[in-house]
């Protein structure tokens, strides 16, 4: 059995530093490789093995979002033969990516964790979106992944139509690395490689379709992730229906990820701020230090906007991130206000019982 060290599954001095806090002597550290509703795909020096959450865990984390997720580090009891381990805890996240949960719940729902760098996958077919492409960025950011911009499907358009995609991507200010790839022509892949390390976190997002999966295939070298032909458009059919962790023959570890349209923002104001540099920085010239770039006196953000040295798409997409992010915001602090206040009932009607 060829034995991996810790490190090349991403095990660092972050983790290191809370095993004592966490972990008994009975228990040993392993990584999230997938989540299967209640049971989880794990691994460790040895290898991969399937575990659950014990009673105790599962009774003290609070929302789903507390819960692992593909990419946490985990205290685990190993299984006996023909069992499943048992995780007791898990280490805080050294980073994040999440999103607000689909629908009308005001909660967060788990990406991935302790990714060190998020590749955002648009297609330059039909699925190129740069507006989509600001929200993804805001979200990797305010959970402290670094971004970075694969644009797929290059030997759909022309490379007049490519370079123009990537001139709105900076005209929007965005100044975040942009690689190019195809899938049919292979141009793109040994730049791509070169940029995967050895025991660092890779996770793949972007819409159904772009060629997600069909890349980590190659990178692996193996039909490791089901994929389906292109329609007739040369758009790719959605396969993906879960997150997994994937060790590359290079070290590195990829997570790939069902397609996403829809990414909600959620308090993600340290997100919006690194994001959008430039705004933030005339922002630091108004007149008031609470100017919310509407329509105060001595606005330096919307000055600049009516000489035209902000682009008007950009700064719109601002308004309307931040908004968002200050909506929910609001709503999700109410909710974890009910949720304690419910808890305290609880508490107080059981310790009512027992003194009954």
């Amino acid at each position: 059995m060829n034995l991996l060290a810790l490190d090349s599954l991403g095990w660092d001095s972050w983790f290191q530093d809370q095993l004592e806090n966490l972990c008994d002597e009975e228990s040993s550290v392993a990584r999230v490789a997938a989540v299967d509703r209640d049971q989880l795909l794990l691994l460790n020096e040895a290898g991969p093995f399937r575990a659950k959450l014990s009673g105790k865990y599962r009774h003290k984390s609070g929302s789903a979002s507390e819960r692992p997720c593909v990419g946490d580090w985990v205290c685990v009891q190993m299984p006996e033969m023909g069992q499943y381990g048992l995780v007791h805890n898990v280490f805080e996240r050294r980073t994040c990516l999440r999103r607000k949960a689909a629908g009308d719940s005001v909660e967060y729902q788990m990406i991935a964790a302790n990714v060190d760098f998020v590749i955002i996958a648009q297609s330059c077919h039909y699925d190129f979106n740069v507006n989509r492409l600001e929200r993804y960025l805001v979200m990797i950011k305010d959970g402290g992944a670094a971004p970075f911009i694969l644009l797929t499907k290059t030997d759909l358009v022309t490379p007049e139509e490519l370079a123009d995609q990537i001139e709105q991507i900076r005209k929007a200010g965005i100044t975040e690395p942009v690689e190019t790839l195809s899938n049919v022509t292979r141009e793109g892949f040994d730049e791509l490689k070169s940029i995967l390390s050895p025991g660092k976190t890779y996770c793949f997002v972007g819409s159904s379709g772009v060629g997600k999966s069909t890349i980590i295939n190659s990178l692996t070298g193996r039909e490791l992730l089901a994929t389906k032909a292109v329609s007739g458009t040369g758009e790719g059919r959605h396969t993906t229906v879960r997150r997994e962790l994937i060790l590359l023959e290079n070290g590195a570890l990829v997570i790939d990820n069902p397609g996403m349209r829809e990414f909600g923002i959620l308090s993600a104001g340290d997100g919006i701020e690194a994001s959008y540099p430039d705004i933030n920085a005339l922002a630091s010239r108004c007149r008031f230090r609470d100017c919310t770039h509407s329509n105060e006196p001595g606005c330096a953000v919307l000055d600049a906007l009516e000489r035209g040295e902000i682009d008007a798409e950009h700064f719109g997409n601002f308004v309307k991130l931040r908004r968002e992010s200050e909506h929910y915001q609001l709503s999700y602090a109410e909710k974890r206000k009910k949720d304690r206040e419910f808890g305290r009932f609880i508490k107080s009607a059981k310790k009512e019982l027992e003194d009954e």
